[in-house]
């Protein structure tokens, strides 16, 4: 993410319109190919914030190739997952061909990814990966040395000749940073002309007055930049499908109908200038870059769209992105949805995909995961195209089943669930969990946060764009209350991922001395706004005691964080009931893990404890440390050992109605790694002063044995109760998902022996069904 480069601004406001960047079109009729970049303007806040210097890059100088070399042109194709990966096709002598694996290398890889514009290969992929391919195999026993200007120059058995099947169709897998000024050139012949296309840029651009003003743009002229000038489309060959794929390019899950009428009038006033194609879209597509280019228009003068006007598309916004006529934007976006819903993502718009069937949530296996499949996840959700269908765990390890895997869809699904899938997940684990990233509506929110001060991109002073006086000024944040669930929010809405720490003075982080006043007090976050202004905050009525400078709140960012989970059934498994006497609970009673009535009770007396184990795993995508460093770690002489954590775990009993009838709590006297998972080493152990941490893929046992580790129920009267566990309650360590931090049992006492049942934790069940479990819902509300 940090690593990205941030594109130069745009020729018009970036509130009004909306820019992506160089999309490769197929011509159908004509033999042309056109290519866009595919840089998406609302993700460019990824890049380096403004004042870092950009890293270096090579200039692109179009290769010169001698008269004998044969013509070739390549394109990615097949069941890709992101648009720089797929299966190597040839286009020469008229017919698009394959390449064969044998004798491939990474060195031809890096060949044909420079051939296409992108700085080099990441990888490549035999036995036709991502599907056979159809028609010729034109190279086969290619043996390239990577500094090939085209694949025709590389050694092989020579075009067309070839023992292989299509079996045995090569792919790769390219860096997704193109080569900086790199222009396609069109070395084939067609039966108009020999043209280079350079289309730099295509965006929505607001024509009337009330879509002018309005966030994000839904309604305008799509206009393509070419040659340095932006130009119309005519619609007489524009469809309803071209129409939903600009859309969803832009964020936006459908179109809808516009009054035509009011742009009629206005491209009577003003003559539009029009590019000199069509587009051809089958509306399944996931991105422009599949679909192909129609006729081409008439240039004759500047009649290029006889009886025409220019395209115009009005797109609908998901609820979390409509202004509404009372609230305005939906102050934060909903994960949640009946059917499918999005986990573990560090930004709106992706995530791990979960289902839900039988009234409980599970994941997706990644097997024959591919964009088309994750395009329909995402306009189900309220998004737009997918911008990357993502395999293997990346975005975090789900829980519960595997519902569906082997996932195919049309395109045009109302829902993933509608698509075809194998029901038998065999072989499937948490591991090949898929997940998505979407195209969202260009907001604009990242434009009015900065950090400033930090040593690099991810972190920072905190500093706000506001209105005062009339005009625009940079402010801080005052840093009362200030804690992670407010720094997760600004880290979204910088697109730097999760927060790793947030801090309440910043005197090591000098940032604008013009911005030192504070302008914004109060903040207080759920965690999942969009936006910092969306937060409850004091808004013009500023109370801050400590004042901005120096003690201005900061944050530090990350790409990953961890994830914890509780084993529920290791719960279940190992509760049981202990009558222990008092004097043998001094150290325990010290640490305030009795109930309070305690400190009366004689030392000869006993207290009945409700003891368990708890297994606690990290399923996220980095290690689970304290947020203390171990030289602030309290030392405790009663049990001997450190706390890095004062309170990491809270134990509940609860009545059925929500009445709280017993507590309890445990400090993290020993974070480490009990277990691992195959192939993974342990990293932490407590032992001796050692470092304190969950490592990902590994889990820290509580044994039901150790001090603590128990509910007092010595005045509980017999009854059925819920049983409740929450983890990390303090939110003190930032994770990639909350909700699941919470556990909760049926638990049944009849004064003698206790029974816990349907153990389960929070978010893994229907709404209906969690309903029925009173306490809290999800870990968003605790002690907050």
């Amino acid at each position: 993410m940090g690593g990205a480069t941030a594109a130069p601004p745009a020729e018009h406001s970036p509130r009004r319109d909306t820019d992506k960047k160089m999309v490769t079109i197929q011509f159908q009729p004509v033999i042309l190919l056109v290519l866009l970049e595919l840089a998406f303007a609302q993700y460019e806040h990824l890049g380096y914030p403004p004042g870092f210097p950009d890293p270096e890059q090579e200039h692109y100088t179009a290769p010169q190739l001698a008269p004998d070399t044969p013509r070739i042109q390549l394109r990615l194709a097949g069941d890709k997952r992101k648009h720089n990966e797929g299966r190597v096709e040839v286009f020469y002598n008229a017919e698009w061909g394959t390449v064969c694996d044998d004798d491939f290398t990474i060195h031809a890889a890096q060949v044909v990814c420079r051939e296409l514009g992108y700085l080099e290969a990441v990888s490549w992929s035999p036995s036709s990966k991502y599907g056979k391919g159809q028609g010729p195999i034109w190279f086969d026993n290619l043996h390239c040395k990577g500094k090939e200007k085209t694949l025709a120059l590389c050694p092989s058995n020579g075009i067309g000749i070839s023992d292989c099947k299509h079996s045995e169709d090569v792919g790769v897998v390219c860096s997704d940073k193109r080569i900086p000024g790199f222009k396609f050139v069109n070395t084939l012949p067609n039966h108009v002309e020999n043209i280079d296309i350079q289309v730099e840029d295509v965006r929505i651009r607001a024509i009337l007055s009330s879509y002018r003003k309005r966030i994000p743009v839904t309604e305008g002229y799509v206009e393509v930049k070419d040659d340095g000038k932006w130009k119309q489309i005519c619609n007489t060959e524009w469809t309803q499908h071209n129409s939903r794929i600009i859309c969803g390019m832009f964020g936006f899950p459908g179109e809808r109908k516009y009054n035509a009428r009011v742009y009629k009038m206005f491209a009577r006033r003003r003559k539009p200038t029009y590019w000199d194609y069509a587009v051809n879209c089958t509306g399944n597509e996931a991105h422009l870059s599949s679909c192909k280019l129609g006729q081409v228009t008439s240039m004759k003068s500047n009649e290029t769209c006889p009886g025409g006007l220019p395209v115009v598309v009005s797109c609908v916004p998901g609820k979390d992105f409509a202004p509404t006529p009372m609230t305005g934007f939906r102050k934060a976006f909903r994960q949640e949805q009946p059917l499918v819903r999005l986990r573990g993502g560090a930004i709106v718009g992706e995530g791990r995909v979960e289902v839900l069937k039988n009234g409980e949530w599970g994941t997706i296996c990644d097997d024959n995961w591919s964009l088309l499949s994750a395009t329909v996840v995402c306009r189900e959700l309220g998004f737009g195209t997918a911008i990357e269908a993502l395999s293997g765990g990346r975005l975090g390890q789900g829980m519960g089943p595997v519902h569906m895997n082997e996932v195919e869809c049309s395109g045009f699904e109302k829902s993933i669930t509608e698509c075809f899938f194998n029901k038998e997940a065999l072989g499937c684990s948490h591991e090949e969990d898929a997940a998505v990233r979407c195209n969202v509506p260009a907001m604009g929110f990242q434009e009015s946060l900065r950090l400033k001060g930090g040593r690099n991109p991810f972190e920072g002073r905190v500093e706000v764009l506001v209105e005062r006086n009339g005009s625009l000024v940079w402010g801080t944040v005052c840093s009362d209350s200030w804690g992670t669930m407010e720094a997760m929010v600004v880290c979204r809405q910088l697109g730097l991922g999760f927060a790793s720490s947030a801090f309440q003075e910043t005197w090591y982080w000098p940032g604008e001395v013009s911005a030192d006043s504070v302008v914004m007090s109060g903040v207080r976050c759920s965690g999942t706004e969009m936006s910092l202004t969306h937060c409850l905050h004091h808004g013009a009525h500023l109370s801050c005691a400590k004042g901005g400078g120096r003690n201005a709140a900061g944050v530090s960012c990350s790409e990953t964080a961890p994830d914890l989970v509780l084993n529920p059934q290791a719960v279940e498994q190992t509760t049981y009931m202990e009558d222990r006497p008092m004097f043998m609970l001094q150290c325990a009673h010290e640490e305030n893990c009795l109930s309070s009535t305690s400190s009366q009770a004689p030392a000869n007396s006993y207290r009945r404890l409700l003891r368990f184990s708890s297994q606690i795993h990290n399923n996220g995508q980095s290690d689970f440390r304290p947020k203390a460093g171990r030289h602030s770690w309290v030392w405790h002489e009663c049990h001997r050992h450190y706390h890095s954590m004062e309170v990491f775990t809270l134990y509940d009993l609860f009545t059925l109605n929500g009445t709280k009838v017993a507590e309890g709590h445990k400090a993290s006297f020993c974070l480490e790694d009990s277990e691992c998972d195959e192939g993974i080493e342990k990293r932490y152990e407590c032992a001796n002063f050692g470092e304190q941490g969950i490592t990902v893929g590994c889990w820290d046992t509580y044994r039901h044995d150790i001090d603590c580790q128990w509910i007092d129920i010595t005045e509980i009267k017999p009854g059925d109760y819920i049983f409740q566990i929450a983890i990390n309650p303090n939110y003190e360590v930032a994770e990639s998902d909350y909700t699941n931090n919470i556990m909760k049992c049926r638990c049944r006492y009849d004064g003698h022996r206790v029974w816990m049942y349907s153990c389960h934790n929070g978010g893994s069940l229907s709404t209906e069904t969690e309903q029925t479990f009173p306490g809290l819902l999800n870990n968003q509300v605790t002690h907050r």
